[in-house]
């Protein structure tokens, strides 16, 4: 069975990252959440990057707010794909600052980024990723986007029988 790891600076970055663990445990995707601050603990951002492979992660989710070195740090370690999620935080630019901190990697070191305070979409992104060796995590996203559009549809039928 596969697994997410969840990374955040900090406890700040909680609220925003909930999504993610909420929709990847939605999917019955094991998660792992912890607190690895990129400025803060960098032997055990360093450990964390250098080893999370061999603890059985398929995807590496990171969110960071500010500066947001966390997504791509974890990425210049690790072999998994690394999600980026730009935090807006109380120390950013309007999250600008977190996002291209998050967006503009170098060549060879890709982030996959999603929009600012989207954990949700990086959960489903880890899941997709997950999808495409795992047929019951790609029966559940396909069960999932079908919902989407279910709503969508009744949506409009609501809006067409009220005028």
């Amino acid at each position: 069975m596969s697994k997410v790891a969840i990374i955040m600076g900090s406890t700040s970055d909680l609220p925003v990252m909930q999504d993610a663990i909420d929709i990847l445990k939605g999917f019955d995707i094991e998660v792992e959440v912890d607190i690895v601050s990129a400025h803060r603990t960098p032997d055990k951002l360093y450990d964390y990057g250098k080893n999370a492979h061999t603890r059985g992660f398929s995807v590496i989710i990171a969110g960071a707010g500010g500066a947001a070195h966390l997504p791509g740090m974890i990425a210049s370690l690790s072999p998994l794909p690394v999600i980026g999620v730009p935090v807006k935080s109380s120390n950013s630019i309007d999250g600008w600052d977190s996002i291209l901190s998050i967006l503009q990697m170098p060549g060879g070191v890709p982030v996959a980024t999603v929009a600012l305070n989207g954990a949700k979409n990086a959960g489903i992104l880890a899941a997709q990723i997950i999808g495409a060796s795992d047929k019951c995590v790609l029966d559940k996203i396909v069960t999932y986007k079908e919902g989407l559009k279910m709503k969508v549809e009744e949506g409009a039928k609501k809006m067409h029988s009220s005028q």
